[in-house]
């Protein structure tokens, strides 16, 4: 994050009263229903009908670490008379926090934020018509702060959201975005979209945002912000506030990304990434003059990973990545976020500037350790 946000701007990365969540439990293959566009256009209230049966209210607890003085060591005070032996004997502290989440299958799955979830110890999940449900943690991926729980007796009139297609949201476009807010119950805010593939705002390492100016507030967390259609177009995560609460800037997960990582937590509770094998460094005015180009998008290749799928595909040190598939990089973050989606296995059209030739390039994608991530970036 930069100095700017760390000076001037509180990240409110939970918007959670309390606290959050994580684990790696795995399940089978599920049949998603409810997977088709919805056609025509719809009213604000209409799109909201559609929806919010779809978004549902998460509670969950976690045992929460005492901080022992060093004086319980001394016998004084681990005497069984001694009331502070007493309270060193005493039951364990919970914390409790509170988030939201979007169904997505028949089956009971919901969508929600890594943070929402982490480390708990029980999770109870409120449905739009008041009725709660026990869930257990399917998967989570801190890294994107996605993650999947299940209802462990799902009822059988759960609405699965419909997933909208992400790259096509358009800036100015009309979103209401559906959650928990302050625990005060399910609540419905109406704003557009104001930027896209917001990176680099340091809240996690895989940031590709849509940015918002519907209202989010601490609770909406891993709530839905849907388009006119009543259609999921992202999962709410973060906002950026001097005071805590809402001040017109909020990042949702965009649907395409959250649904990706989404299936692979499903299929085996984590989330593999693809794997480059590069360091990068930015195509800044220095680093131009350094390469000898004018160019003003892309990304330097630094170094390159011997043995990774870049070296294989023939990349080289001041190489500059200019696209990939097709897409334009400008930025590290952009093209750190596409690789990783990619998956392992994946083709990678790589087309670089090598000393101002234009070259294609043609990589097929390892997998990510990110056990061993340094703080370079390494993709």
């Amino acid at each position: 994050m930069s100095n700017v946000f760390r000076s001037s701007l509180l990240v409110v990365l939970g918007l959670v009263l309390a606290a959050s969540v994580s684990s790696t439990e795995t399940t089978s293959n599920v049949a998603f229903a409810n997977q088709l566009p919805i056609s025509g256009s719809s009213s604000i209230a209409d799109a909201a009908a559609k929806s919010v049966p779809s978004v549902v209210n998460i509670f969950s607890k976690r045992e929460v670490k005492r901080q022992m003085s060093p004086f319980f060591n001394d016998p004084f005070f681990n005497h069984p008379n001694s009331p502070f032996g007493m309270e060193r004997r005493g039951e364990p502290r919970y914390a409790k926090s509170l988030g939201s989440g979007v169904i997505v299958s028949k089956q009971g799955h919901i969508l929600t934020n890594a943070h929402v979830i982490k480390d708990a110890s029980e999770i109870r999940v409120a449905l739009h018509n008041g009725k709660e449900y026990d869930a257990k943690i399917v998967g989570a991926d801190p890294m994107s702060d996605v993650a999947v729980i299940k209802l462990t007796k799902p009822p059988r009139n759960l609405k699965p959201a419909t997933f909208a297609d992400s790259d096509k949201v358009r800036l100015g476009e009309v979103v209401i975005a559906i959650g928990n807010p302050f625990g005060v119950g399910q609540a419905v805010t109406m704003g557009i979209i104001s930027a896209k593939g917001r990176a680099g705002v340091g809240i996690v390492r895989y940031e590709d945002y849509i940015q918002t100016d519907a209202a989010i507030n601490p609770g909406n967390s891993g709530g839905g912000l849907i388009n006119m259609r009543g259609q999921l177009v992202g999962i709410n995560t973060a906002i950026l506030s001097k005071s805590g609460g809402y001040q017109g800037i909020g990042f949702a997960i965009p649907s395409n990304m959250a649904k990706k990582i989404m299936n692979g937590l499903i299929a085996g509770g984590t989330f593999k990434r693809g794997y480059l094998g590069i360091y990068m460094a930015p195509l800044d005015s220095e680093n131009a003059t350094l390469v000898g180009t004018k160019r003003k998008k892309g990304v330097i290749v630094a170094k390159v990973v011997k043995g990774g799928a870049g070296a294989k595909a023939g990349l080289r040190e001041r190489d500059i990545i200019i696209s990939a598939n097709g897409t334009e990089i400008s930025s590290g973050g952009e093209l750190s976020n596409f690789v990783a989606m990619q998956g392992v296995g994946s083709k990678l059209t790589l087309v670089v500037d090598r000393g101002g030739k234009t070259i294609p390039l043609t990589a097929r994608l390892g997998e990510l350790d990110e056990k061993k991530l340094s703080p370079n970036k390494r993709r």
